[in-house]
């Protein structure tokens, strides 16, 4: 069974790049996150959902504001990094590194979302490997590591509060959500495909049928 043990962030937010990464361990089955207004309790779920699927939050401009303001920090740079260790569903422990960068040139902001890493530990050998990988080979191999679809993973599991909302859209919208979550669209080809190869062995048999009456008729 899957599970997140432990995340470490710097640089995200309000956390500050400049001081030591901020931990925090899960317990098994259920973790409760308590403290005040701004004390960074959304940034610790924004910081999850973005480790394992790679999705901003809304509203942060594209990065530019999901990352520690250079201004506050006195910088023209900053790096930001995710940590997060993980159990994945063959059992095995993980951990998926995130890095990130914003610059400050003169009025505007650029973010850049660096290559991360994914490091296991050989179960037979107990040897530790490290795999970099491009964040859109990341966003598809975590949420397959975990065993569970992006789909759920960004609207379900880690679902932003001010998306919460969504099972109250509009019809087409929600539709779209459902397919998304329940991924319909796999299924329906997938059924399709299943009549479709029906239908070639049918034929394929009705000319067997043809084929073995012939021979029948020459058996004596």
């Amino acid at each position: 069974m899957a599970s997140i043990n432990k995340l470490a962030i710097r640089g995200v937010r309000a956390f500050s790049p400049d001081d030591d990464e901020q931990v925090i361990s899960f317990g098994f089955p259920l973790t409760i996150i308590v403290g005040s207004n701004g004390c960074g309790k959304t940034t610790i779920i924004e910081a999850l959902k973005y480790a394992i699927t790679g999705a901003m939050p809304p509203g942060v401009k594209s990065g530019q504001a999901f990352v520690h303001d250079p201004k506050s920090a006195g910088q023209s740079n900053v790096k930001a990094s995710i940590k997060l260790r993980f159990t994945n569903r063959a059992g095995n422990s993980m951990v998926v590194i995130r890095s990130m960068e914003v610059s400050q040139k003169k009025t505007t902001l650029t973010f850049k979302a660096l290559d991360g890493v994914l490091r296991t530990t050989n179960p037979d050998t107990g040897e530790k490997i490290t795999m970099s990988h491009k964040c859109t080979e990341l966003d598809r191999q975590i949420p397959t590591l975990i065993g569970v679809s992006k789909a759920i993973l960004e609207h379900v599991v880690f679902c932003h509060q001010e998306d919460s909302s969504w099972p109250l859209s509009e019809g087409a919208i929600l539709k779209k959500r459902f397919d998304e979550i329940f991924d319909s669209t796999r299924y329906a080809k997938a059924l399709k495909a299943i009549v479709e190869v029906k239908k070639e062995y049918s034929a394929k048999a009705k000319e067997l049928k043809v084929e073995l009456a012939s021979l029948a008729a020459f058996k004596h």
